[in-house]
């Protein structure tokens, strides 16, 4: 086991526990760190979408992003079990375990070990601008549904990125958001609101000053 694995505590490193039926957000990203904004998109998940559970998952690491800057695992899953209160909300870095790097392994693994639960991704239309950048971006697409919650300066994400107009046949109405999780994919919506100016970048930033 490796030295950063070892400093998470092993419930971290399983997935968490679904009965077939269920309807699972998986929230994914680097916490790094963990903000109000990030509870505020898991919370709205949860009722836009009619939610079972939703999983906040630590990454390892984006290999999109600088992984310099990145604070320990063991120290970004604490912080986001602080801004966790919904017991719906699962922290969880399963990811470490199984030494995953890409979104697509991520789904195609909880997919593989969960038949009959009904899995869609979650993200903020920040990363909706990027989304072709990520690996194997049109298979994410086309294994989940995917739910776009808006965030300041990226509203206009969704009518602009390259994955809204490759999927623009598959968007539903935000008013549909409710049975998106069970939806067969391509599938996915924006939600508008509520918003929080709240980043990362910007906090760690201003922690260096």
């Amino acid at each position: 086991m490796a030295l950063a694995e070892e400093s998470v505590p092993a419930r971290y490193l399983r997935m968490p526990h679904v009965e077939k039926g269920m309807a699972v957000g998986l929230f994914g990203g680097s916490f790094n760190p963990p903000h109000a904004g990030h509870a505020l998109v898991a919370e709205t998940a949860i009722r836009k979408l009619r939610l079972d559970q939703l999983w906040w998952m630590v990454t390892p690491g984006n290999p999109l992003k600088d992984r310099g800057a990145l604070a320990p695992l063991a120290e970004r899953i604490a912080m986001s079990e602080k801004r966790v209160s919904d017991p719906r909300i699962r922290v969880t870095a399963f990811e470490m375990r199984y030494r995953i790097r890409y979104t697509a392994d991520t789904i195609r693994l909880v997919k593989s070990r969960h038949p009959g639960v009904f899995f869609v991704w979650i993200m903020g239309a920040d990363s909706l601008r990027d989304f072709h950048r990520w690996e194997r971006w049109r298979e994410i697409a086309e294994s989940v549904p995917i739910a776009v919650f808006d965030r300041p300066g990226a509203t206009l994400s969704f009518l602009s990125s390259t994955m809204a107009r490759a999927f623009s046949h598959a968007r539903i109405a935000e008013t549909e958001a409710a049975r998106l999780a069970r939806l067969s994919p391509p599938a996915w919506t924006f939600i508008h609101g509520p918003r929080s100016s709240l980043s990362s970048t910007a906090l760690r930033e201003a922690a260096r000053r």
